[in-house]
């Protein structure tokens, strides 16, 4: 039995009278918490509110399917719940279980908003206004933030994939032509009657200058085509042009070219020439084709690795594969002026962690880091184990920060960027997911020509709820 001198000690109901006390106790419900017991459930209607008498009840929230532990409630007077008073689509932010035995005053949000309408009508009415106030402008906020950050991302991804993808396009179609050559050659040899034998000793040849060293030196490559246009003018081969360049790439040179008309002769020398070069060109072609694709192929595994989106949310990570993952996506920004260094120990430890949110993290830092740059520095990443934990750092050589603004860097809300710049994703949130999620530490230590933010994150796993 909760007698209202009880309640009256708790700083929660201090200034109540006697009658309010009585009032409350006539509507509201003592509930036993037992150790385990579930008594709200994160996302259900908040229709009760909860004040805590004693003992202590933990509080988790599933984030990416899996439970975890994000509070808990274990000083007298503490409360969650009710927000149906207020807002007719309140629910619990969290799951409220006991964690050792105690009591919990149990009040229907309903008859807290009596009591609230009767005893503070002004109070009511701000409290009230607030609620529809703040979640108007964080859903808001939040949706633009999510556009911010995709459209961003979106932006770096395609800008990397147009590369590749132009040049797999440009190869395909340059295939095709070089297909309609091989054929035509290909006829032009049989219409010639050449043997079996000679065939033979062509495609020999064909295979020996295919196993060369390209020339890629520009002017080496410009003297041997000069040589080999020659050579074909010399002996009457129709198209030159066409043939020295793709000879002259894969290193052919004049006496090679002596060894092909020494097996082929007279009219069929130009249509065997042209077909050996139109299948260097096929080769050349699903070379860069390969590349291309393969190019793309990476930057889809790149994405899938760093979105997480095919694996566990927490799980077991190497830092510095998400870190690495993540200067792939923004590739785009890091131009040719800044430089990136990479410093990793070998030593460093893998860490369970929530990999998808760390990359945002990581993500926030670097992006930060070179918009501070501004196109032209350095960019250094360091990982290295720390005791128990791994330490990452990521510098950059830019302005720096004022001693201002480096005060107030994890505050929420607080940006030096312009609307609609930056991933979306502040310091301050940045803050909470290395402290609050990982458990670990996030500082910035700045100086003109030097901003380096130093995580440090705990090996060890974290603790879950079941």
């Amino acid at each position: 039995m909760t007698h209202a001198e009880e309640l009256r000690s708790l700083p929660l109901f201090e200034g109540l009278s006697a009658d309010q006390l009585a009032q409350l106790l006539a509507v509201a419900t003592v509930v036993t918490v037992t150790p385990g017991a579930e008594l709200f459930r994160e996302g259900a209607p908040a229709a009760s509110w909860w004040a805590l008498v004693d003992g202590a009840i933990e509080l988790s929230r599933v984030v990416d399917r899996e439970e975890t532990v994000v509070g808990r409630m274990d000083v007298p007077g503490q409360w969650a719940g009710g927000f149906r008073a207020w807002d007719e689509r309140g629910v619990y932010l969290a799951t409220g279980r006991g964690k050792v035995p105690g009591r919990v005053l149990r009040l229907p949000a309903t008859e807290l908003a009596e009591l609230s309408k009767a005893w503070f009508p002004f109070g009511n009415h701000l409290i009230s206004g607030l609620y529809h106030t703040a979640r108007s402008i964080e859903s808001t906020a939040r949706h633009r933030q999510s556009l911010v950050a995709l459209g961003t991302l979106a932006a770096g991804l395609a800008h990397q994939i147009n590369n590749p993808a132009a040049a797999a396009t440009r190869a395909v179609d340059d295939l095709e032509d070089t297909f309609r050559t091989v054929t035509s050659s290909l006829r032009l040899l049989a219409d010639r009657e050449i043997s079996a034998r000679q065939y033979a000793a062509l495609d020999a040849l064909r295979s020996e200058v295919g196993t060369r060293p390209s020339v890629s030196d520009p002017l080496a490559r410009s003297d041997l085509e000069g040589d080999l246009e020659s050579w074909l003018a010399d002996h009457d081969v129709g198209r030159g042009w066409l043939v020295a360049p793709v000879l002259a790439a894969a290193g052919a040179d004049v006496a090679w070219c002596e060894h092909v008309a020494a097996v082929v002769t007279g009219p069929a020398l130009g249509a065997a020439l042209e077909w050996v070069a139109s299948t260097l060109s096929a080769t050349a072609l699903l070379t860069e084709l390969k590349e291309s694709t393969g190019r793309i192929s990476e930057l889809v595994a790149t994405m899938k690795s760093y979105s997480q989106m095919d694996r566990a949310a927490m799980q077991r990570v190497d830092v510095a594969s998400g870190i690495d993952a993540t200067l792939a996506m923004l590739g785009h920004r890091i131009g040719g002026d800044i430089t990136v260094v990479r410093d990793y120990a070998a030593d460093r430890p893998s860490i369970d962690a929530y990999a998808s949110e760390l990359n945002q993290v990581w993500t926030n830092l670097i992006d930060n880091a070179l918009d501070a740059m501004d196109g032209t520095g350095t960019l250094r990443l360091t990982v290295a184990a720390d005791a128990d934990a791994v330490a990452v750092s990521i510098a950059d050589s830019g302005k720096g920060m004022t001693p201002q603004v480096a005060e107030r860097a994890f505050d929420a809300f607080f940006s030096t960027k312009d609307v609609g710049e930056g991933t979306g994703l502040g310091l301050d949130i940045a803050r909470r997911v290395v402290e609050e999620r990982h458990h670990g530490t996030i500082t910035i230590d700045s100086r003109p020509g030097a901003t380096t933010l130093h995580v440090r994150l705990p090996a060890r796993p974290l603790t879950r709820q079941r």
